[in-house]
């Protein structure tokens, strides 16, 4: 039986690499491209490995030439890659921070999901991971470009589902909630400057606002695509998909 094979962006630190890992433990073949040359230092030897900025037309096609060479096509795209980009009032972000935020955000995903298409089409078979945000379903203040390309992500993810659903490919977007680790850690520093207050008070209004009073963990995320890639899934698609411990109020009043 042949191994699944799975290309992650960003895939070397963060919620990509537990991806990684979590799709490894099932026998997969794994494929992660990032920016940080040293994450991917770090990353298991059997895994393929790429530097590459996911904004880089003509690097993103010459990585699916070569996985073409090297796989002869490909199962599963997790199109992971993102940045928090500004934290900020609307009226104060600069056109440049917003510009960034948009490409790494919304244009790396969908130069991935450009060149995966017509791999997967000659297969007639692959599911297609957009990670996206629950700032993608409720928008988030003080986060415009964050939500915009969020928001931006799940309308592509239906297109696509429409598009490649009669190839016999999936698309589906994974929403995560506020996921422990460094990224949000920065972003709870930066909103409570923002809003005059305090990380542990932004904390804790973000976990106040779900049902289960919870941040979520990049392992709650990476158990979800793995569900999503597999045969288990295989009549899911179009969907948005929120990990996130039930998010009730996105706005926390502190």
């Amino acid at each position: 039986m042949r191994r699944q094979r799975v290309l992650i962006t960003a895939g070397a630190a963060g919620i990509g690499r537990v991806m990684a890992e979590a799709f490894a433990a099932t026998g997969a073949a794994v494929w992660v491209v990032d920016a940080d040359a040293a994450a991917l230092a770090d990353c298991p030897q059997d895994w393929q490995r790429d530097r590459l900025d996911v904004t880089d037309e003509a690097a993103v096609a010459d990585l699916f030439a070569r996985m073409h060479t090297a796989w002869g096509g490909l199962d599963t795209l997790c199109a992971n890659a993102g940045i928090a980009g500004p934290t900020a009032r609307l009226e104060d972000i600069a056109l440049a921070d917003w510009d960034r935020c948009i490409a790494v955000n919304l244009s790396g995903a969908f130069l991935f999901v450009k060149y995966a298409l017509p791999l997967m089409q000659a297969q007639r078979s692959g599911a297609v991971l957009l990670t996206s945000s629950t700032a993608g379903i409720y928008g988030f203040p003080n986060r415009a470009p964050y939500s915009a390309a969020k928001w931006a992500i799940n309308g592509l993810m239906k297109t696509i589902a429409m598009e490649a659903g009669p190839f016999g490919i999936r698309a589906n977007s994974i929403c995560p909630g506020s996921v422990e680790g460094p990224r949000i850690e920065r972003v709870l520093e930066r909103e409570a400057a923002v809003k005059g207050s305090t990380r542990d008070a932004i904390y804790a209004g973000y976990a106040a606002g779900t049902s289960l009073r919870t941040f979520v963990t990049a392992q709650d995320v990476a158990a979800m695509a793995v569900f999503l890639a597999s045969d288990a899934a295989v009549r899911i698609s179009g969907q948005i998909i929120a990990v996130d411990g039930h998010t009730e109020n996105p706005d926390p009043k502190v």
